[in-house]
């Protein structure tokens, strides 16, 4: 089989599961704490990436269930995810337009490896937007692709929280000064307001 063939989906999941990671955040701005001050960051980084994992297996294989239990979940399943990608959309274009900065305080005490473990965890698993961005939407999104295709998104998405908390925490000297610049962040946002956006139309429309 034509190598595109897996390629395409998992492009498509690389780039909607950065478009959701990518955000001003708790998480985000925690990692980038861990990273400038070097403090567990390999700790802090394989928790995030795993979480991140599990929710969108989670996603996949929950809503690949229902969807095989009633087809006319599939509509309902295309269009919820179609809203979702619009709605972030529109709320990454407000935010190009009042961009903020990722900043991380230097000025709190050393945290122990347990300590940074557990924080990074609540921060992640006690969040109610991940569940709907990493198991609800990405679910969705991914049960639009054939059977046979939908992990390979799965994969994508996968791919690309392990590179985004990578780069955030193991890179976090160097990228420092573009997070803390809100023009990085209004160039950030309207690029994701407008794969969001397309992505969500061409979900509704089912192209």
């Amino acid at each position: 089989m034509d190598l595109t063939h897996f390629l395409a989906p998992t492009l498509l999941g690389f780039g909607t599961g950065l478009a959701l990671i990518v955000a001003i955040g708790s998480q985000n701005a925690f990692v980038l704490r861990q990273g400038i001050r070097g403090e567990h960051v390999a700790a802090v980084v394989l928790v995030c990436s795993v979480s991140d994992a599990l929710l969108i297996a989670a996603g996949i294989a929950g809503i690949g269930a229902l969807v095989e239990a009633n087809p006319v979940v599939v509509g309902v399943a295309r269009y919820a995810g179609a809203a979702f990608l619009v709605g972030y959309g529109v709320m990454a274009a407000r935010r190009a337009i009042r961009p903020g900065a990722l900043k991380a305080s230097g000025h709190q005490k050393a945290l122990r490896a347990g300590a940074a473990v557990s924080t990074v965890l609540a921060l992640t698993w006690l969040n109610p937007h991940v569940y709907l961005d990493t198991v609800l939407l990405l679910g969705s999104v991914a049960n639009q692709q054939s059977k046979d295709l939908r992990w390979w998104f799965g994969a994508g998405a996968i791919a690309a929280s392990i590179v985004w908390f990578s780069a955030l925490g193991f890179g976090a000297r160097i990228l420092r000064p573009f997070f803390a610049r809100p023009s990085s962040w209004r160039i950030l946002d309207g690029l994701i307001a407008v794969v969001m956006l397309a992505l969500g139309l061409r979900l509704a429309v089912g192209a």
